[in-house]
C-alpha cells in the first residue's frame, strides 16, 4: 500500500512538473536581469504616459506634480516588497500574483481576493491598447495622406492591430516574447522623448491657460478625480512583476530577488525619463487645450508625428503581450488543471484566439481612450499596485505597530483606498459625456 502511495505520489508530481513546463510563466527559468529590466519598463510605461499632461490639466501645477512624485515613491516600494515576497521561505517560489495572494490569505480566500483583480488588470490594459493601436494607425494614416485621406472608420485600425495580436499571441513562453519586449521598451522611451521634446521645442502656444479644463466647479470636481485614475494607469506592471521574475533562475546563493530589483531600478529610470517631463513639458505647452493624448496635440512636423506613432504601436503591441501572457497562463492553466483538458497546441490555440478576439470586441464597441485610463486605472489598478502589496506584507511579515515598515504600508494603503474610490467617479463621468456623441462602430 505504501509503495502504491509512493508512485501515485510521483505520477502526480512529474504530472504537475509537466503542466508547469507547458505553461508559458513557468516553461523556462533562464532570463537575465536585464530581461526584468525591459519587461518591466514594457509593462509600467505605457499608453497611459500619453495621458499625463491631460490629466495635470484636470490636477493644475502643484497637486499634478506632488501625485506624480508620490505615485512613484509608492510604487517603487511596493514593487520591492513584491519582489521580496516572491520567494517568502527558502525552497518555495510563488510565481504568479494570485499564488502571492493564498499564501497571504489562504488557498481560498487569497484566489477570491487577487484573481479578480488580476484579470480587471490585464484583460483592461489590453483593451486600452487595442484602443491606442487603432488610434495611432488612424492618426499615421491621417498624418500621411494629409487633406486627400479616403475616409476610414477606426474599427478597421483596431482590427488590423488585433490581426498582429493573433499571430503573436502563440509564442509558447514568456521568455520568447523578450524581443517583441524589448522592442517595446525603446520604442517606448522613443515616443514619450518625441512627446516632451516636440512640446519643449513649439514653446507655450498663444493663448495658454493653465487654469481648471472645466467651466464649471462640478466639471472641475470630477476631472480632478478622472485625472487620479489616468496617473494610477500609468503605474500598472505589478501585475506582472511575479510572473516576470518566476522567470528569472534562482538558487540559495544567488536568490531571482537580486536580479530582478536590479531590473527594476533600471526599469524606474526609465520610467523617471518618460514621465516627469512628458507631463510637465506637455502640459506647459498645450495648457488646458492638450488633448487626452498628447500625440494628437502635435501636428508638426508631419515626420515627427508619424514616428512616434509608429513608435507607440509597436510599444503597444509589446506591452499587449506582456500583459497577455499571465492572461493565458491562467486560463490555459484553469482549462487542464480544473477542466481536465490535454495541454495541446489545439487547446492553446482556441484559448488566445478567443481572448483577443474578446478584447477586440470591446476595444472596437467603446473606444473611450480618456475615459477608461481613469476608470481601470482607480478601480482595479489602485488596489493591486498601490495597496494590496501592502496588505500582504502586513499579513506575512507582521512588522511592529508605528515601526516605519508599518508606516509606509499603511500611508500607501490610505492612498490606494482613496484613488480606488475616487478615481472611477470622475471617470465614469467622462465615459458618460464622451457616450453622448458617439455612434457604434464609427
Amino acid at each position: 500500500m505504501e509503495g502504491e502511495s509512493t508512485n501515485e505520489c510521483g505520477r502526480k508530481e512529474m504530472e504537475r512538473k509537466n503542466i508547469n513546463d507547458w505553461l508559458p510563466i513557468t516553461k523556462n527559468r533562464n532570463a537575465k536581469w536585464w530581461y526584468s529590466a525591459f519587461h518591466n519598463v514594457t509593462a509600467v510605461v505605457g499608453a497611459g504616459v500619453l495621458g499625463f499632461p491631460y490629466a495635470m490639466s484636470q490636477l493644475g501645477w502643484g497637486p499634478g506634480v506632488t501625485i506624480l512624485l508620490l505615485s512613484w515613491i509608492c510604487t517603487l516600494y511596493t514593487a520591492w516588497q513584491m519582489v521580496e515576497m516572491h520567494e517568502p521561505e527558502e525552497g518555495k517560489r510563488l510565481d504568479r500574483y494570485h499564488e502571492l495572494g493564498q499564501y497571504a490569505f489562504g488557498e481560498k480566500l487569497g484566489l477570491w481576493i487577487v484573481v479578480p483583480q488580476q484579470l480587471m488588470v490585464e484583460v483592461g490594459v489590453n483593451i486600452v491598447y487595442m484602443i491606442t493601436g487603432g488610434n495611432s494607425l488612424l492618426k499615421i494614416y491621417q498624418t500621411l495622406c494629409a487633406h486627400d485621406c479616403i475616409p476610414i472608420k477606426r474599427t478597421y485600425f483596431i482590427i488590423i492591430f488585433a490581426a498582429v495580436q493573433l499571430l503573436l499571441s502563440h509564442l509558447p513562453s514568456f521568455n520568447s516574447i523578450s524581443a517583441v519586449s524589448f522592442a517595446a521598451a525603446v520604442m517606448s522611451l522613443s515616443y514619450s522623448t518625441i512627446a516632451w521634446i516636440t512640446s519643449l521645442h513649439r514653446g507655450v502656444q498663444p493663448g495658454v491657460q493653465y487654469h481648471s479644463r472645466s467651466s464649471t466647479n462640478v466639471g472641475s470636481v470630477f476631472g480632478f478625480l478622472s485625472a487620479l485614475g489616468t496617473i494610477a494607469f500609468g503605474y500598472a506592471g505589478h501585475n506582472v512583476i511575479l510572473e516576470i521574475q518566476a522567470t528569472i533562475p534562482s538558487t540559495p546563493e544567488k536568490p531571482s530577488k537580486i536580479a530582478m530589483w536590479k531590473g527594476i531600478i533600471v526599469a524606474y529610470v526609465v520610467v523617471a525619463l518618460c514621465y516627469f517631463p512628458v507631463a510637465v513639458f506637455g502640459y506647459w505647452a498645450f495648457g488646458n487645450t492638450v488633448e487626452d493624448n498628447i500625440l494628437m496635440s502635435l501636428v508638426k512636423p508631419r515626420w515627427l508625428i508619424v514616428a512616434a506613432n509608429i513608435f507607440v504601436v509597436v510599444h503597444v503591441t509589446g506591452s499587449y503581450q506582456v500583459f497577455g501572457v499571465p492572461v493565458f497562463d491562467m486560463l490555459e492553466s484553469f482549462m487542464v488543471k480544473r477542466m481536465k483538458f490535454k495541454p495541446t497546441f489545439f487547446l492553446r490555440f482556441i484559448t488566445r484566439n478567443t481572448y483577443v478576439l474578446f478584447t477586440l470586441f470591446i476595444g472596437v464597441t467603446f473606444p473611450f481612450f480618456g475615459g477608461l485610463l481613469g476608470f481601470f486605472g482607480g478601480f482595479v489598478f489602485a488596489p493591486t499596485t498601490y495597496f494590496l502589496p501592502c496588505i500582504m506584507w502586513l499579513t506575512i511579515y507582521k512588522p511592529k505597530i508605528f515601526s516605519l515598515s508599518w508606516c509606509a504600508n499603511w500611508f500607501c494603503i490610505i492612498c490606494g483606498v482613496l484613488l480606488m474610490v475616487l478615481a472611477p467617479i470622475g471617470a465614469l463621468r467622462e465615459i458618460i459625456l464622451e457616450a453622448k456623441d458617439y455612434k457604434f462602430y464609427s
